[in-house]
């Protein structure tokens, strides 16, 4: 599935439920199904900066594509990075580059944060790109 389908995908879902309580829930549950990382990648170099919560994100790549893990302390933000992942798992760095995240905007999460929690999703977009750039680098 392309980053786009998968976005549009998510958009769909969000569309399902009547108000920001039931989103705040299908977010939650989102979280809840991340897999989780092992407790040595918990460390001071893979916490996104930004956040007012502990997040941990880890890039590899795996042939040719990106594979995301993370984890978060905090039950929303465990949710959002859990979205991110599904968009941005397991595609090519240049496409991670390449892509838009409207679909932000479209599902209304961003408006819906408080401030500290609209600045850590853009940290957290911001080091998904940043593992994009550096992989990106090394294929090329």
């Amino acid at each position: 599935m392309t980053i786009k389908e998968i976005q549009e995908e998510i958009v769909d879902e969000f569309s399902m439920f009547d108000d920001w309580d039931e989103r705040f829930q299908y977010i939650i549950d989102l979280g809840k199904n991340l897999p989780l990382i092992d407790e040595k990648y918990k460390t001071d170099e893979n916490t996104i900066k930004g956040c007012q919560s502990k997040v941990w994100l880890i890039g590899k790549l795996n042939e040719d594509k990106i594979v995301f893990t993370a984890d978060s302390d905090a039950i929303i933000t465990k949710g959002i990075i859990a979205i991110l992942i599904r968009v941005f798992s397991n595609q090519k760095p240049n496409e991670i580059l390449e892509a838009n995240t409207d679909f932000i905007n479209e599902i209304g999460l961003k408006e819906h944060l408080s401030p500290t929690r609209a600045n850590g999703l853009v940290s957290m977009i911001k080091q998904i790109k940043m593992y994009a750039l550096a992989f990106n680098a090394k294929i090329k």
